[in-house]
């Protein structure tokens, strides 16, 4: 979508950035684009009351994208995979099939539980179908190319927030 004529050198850096990193929500643009968080808050709103981004809330954060760019379905998974432990479970899923939860822990080097926490929301955003397997349970990629082609497309806009925390400390 070719960008729109936005007055404002802030309003145009904030819809640039959304563009850039679909699925970013309000700190992670503050931080970003270091304005005060007011000034971020009131252009988003804008920007949303003049339909150019849309709004949708994942839970946790409300996430901004360009608006009538994407399917409700790829927001979603655009939305887990800007959390680090999903892009990493994945990628896992991707490269080596169907798992269980005991060895995507194994791999992730994180407990069970905390990967079966991610497992869930993936599965309830579609991402990821469960298959009973005697005792077991695998899980496996609902729809393998397309997780990928929003992963390999938006890549580089997805940031940890490790790597976040130590840059704002770095600044500091």
């Amino acid at each position: 979508m070719d960008e729109p004529e936005l007055e404002l050198e802030s309003r145009q850096a904030i819809y640039r950035a959304i563009s850039d990193a679909p699925g970013s929500h309000l700190r992670a643009l503050h931080r970003q684009l270091d304005y005060a968080k007011g000034t971020v808050q009131y252009h988003l709103q804008w920007l949303i009351d003049h339909e150019l981004v849309e709004a949708e809330s994942d839970g946790e954060y409300t996430r901004y994208y360009p608006a009538h760019a994407f399917a409700a379905d790829d927001k979603r998974i655009l939305s887990e995979l800007r959390r680090s432990y999903s892009r990493t479970i994945i990628a896992h899923l991707a490269a080596d099939g169907p798992l269980t939860t005991s060895e995507l822990a194994e791999r992730v080097g994180r407990s069970r539980s905390t990967v079966s926490w991610h497992l869930s929301r993936l599965h309830e955003a579609g991402m990821v179908e469960k298959r009973r397997e005697g005792r077991h349970v695998r899980y496996g990629l609902v729809d393998r190319d397309r997780l990928l082609t929003l992963y390999v497309a938006y890549e580089g806009s997805f940031t940890d927030r490790l790597l976040d925390n130590v840059l704002d400390l770095w600044n500091a």
